[in-house]
């Protein structure tokens, strides 16, 4: 039963993408060795004695229009990198520029119009909802903070919101705890819609939702895409689900991007052995067919003491003593192609 529904998950995908919004131009989002550092802080004074390094020197950009899969196990850096374009988080070296504006030289009038355009869809749909607010207040929110709407203009918003993301607009009158986990997320969705933004963060947006509901959100944000001309950074585990919303996909490993293709190339052809070993991990939707599982020996390094040389080098089936020593740099291998890797 369980491969049934993987499989009829998977059709509805493709079904959905072949009329996927495709014209990108140049680069809408910009990041140039980006890097985050948290502090650990100890001793009498609190002094900082070393750095967590969540991101460590990424380098991508994002073009208008398409949709940049962003994947990798948990703690490698994807969540934090999303946070840092979204100017939740200050990055402790690197630009990052927004319609060809560093997003960190903003003033006032700059910054309110950058929070319009960028907004993020949340991990957890019930934590990220206001459990005191009924669901039209949680929508208008960001209406009223920044002022654009009142009145009835306003409340034909929240129900033009509702309706566009398959709610009832009866529901708005309603708590969050009276609705499954989609309808939560669509509602997240409604809110991050609200202020007709340019670019959305999806922070593994439907890694919380079970399998039929994800394809239902996957599609949603495909129709959204192509009806408003949206930019997605989709950041996921979930290979599967990321190859069929994504033009291009970037592969973290201990906060640095290791490898970068069209997706459909790099399904077909991966070639670091980390992502190698990622794609190996997804099910065949045939039950009948046992793929060749990639097993990585061993835990990802402590990203406080990343190791020497290629950062992956510690579970890499393919190591030699070159990759202990010195860096792989992150270049084109061929054409859209980017690979940090010394068998490249």
């Amino acid at each position: 039963m369980i491969w049934e529904i993987i499989t009829i998950v998977d059709v509805t995908f493709l079904s959905k993408k072949v009329g996927k919004f495709r014209k990108m131009k140049d680069s809408f989002v910009r990041v140039q060795e980006l890097k985050k550092y948290f502090p650990i802080k100890g001793g009498f004074f609190s002094r900082a004695k070393e750095n967590v390094k969540a991101v460590d020197g990424l380098d991508f950009d994002i073009k208008q229009g398409e949709t940049l899969g962003l994947v990798g196990e948990s703690g490698s850096g994807k969540s934090t990198t999303g946070r840092l374009i979204l100017k939740i988080l200050k990055p402790s070296g690197g630009k990052i520029y927004f319609e060809g504006k560093d997003i960190d030289q903003l003033d006032k009038v700059e910054e309110k119009s950058f929070r319009r355009k960028v907004q993020i869809i949340y991990q957890d749909p019930f934590s990220s909802l206001d459990p005191r607010m009924k669901v039209r207040e949680i929508i208008a929110e960001p209406i009223d903070i920044h002022r654009s709407l009142s009145g009835k203009a306003r409340e034909r918003r929240i129900t033009e919101l509702l309706q566009l993301v398959g709610l009832d607009p009866d529901y708005g009158h309603r708590f969050p705890h009276e609705f499954s986990g989609g309808q939560r997320q669509r509602i997240g969705i409604a809110r991050a819609l609200a202020l007709d933004p340019k670019m959305i963060i999806c922070d593994e947006a439907v890694s919380a939702l079970d399998v039929s509901i994800q394809s239902q959100i996957i599609n949603l944000l495909i129709d959204l895409q192509n009806k408003f001309k949206l930019t997605y950074l989709f950041i996921a585990h979930d290979l599967r689900v990321v190859k069929h919303i994504s033009d291009r996909i970037g592969v973290m490993y201990l906060g640095k991007l290791v490898e970068l293709a069209q997706s459909d190339r790099l399904y077909a052809n991966p070639k670091h052995p980390y992502t190698q070993a990622l794609l190996s991990a997804i099910p065949s939707n045939d039950p009948d067919i046992r793929s060749q599982r990639i097993i990585l020996k061993g835990d990802i390094p402590n990203p406080v003491h990343p190791p020497k040389g290629c950062c992956f080098h510690t579970r890499c089936r393919c190591a030699d003593d070159r990759c202990s020593q010195i860096e792989p740099k992150f270049q084109e291998v061929a054409s859209g192609h980017f690979l940090a890797c010394h068998r490249g």
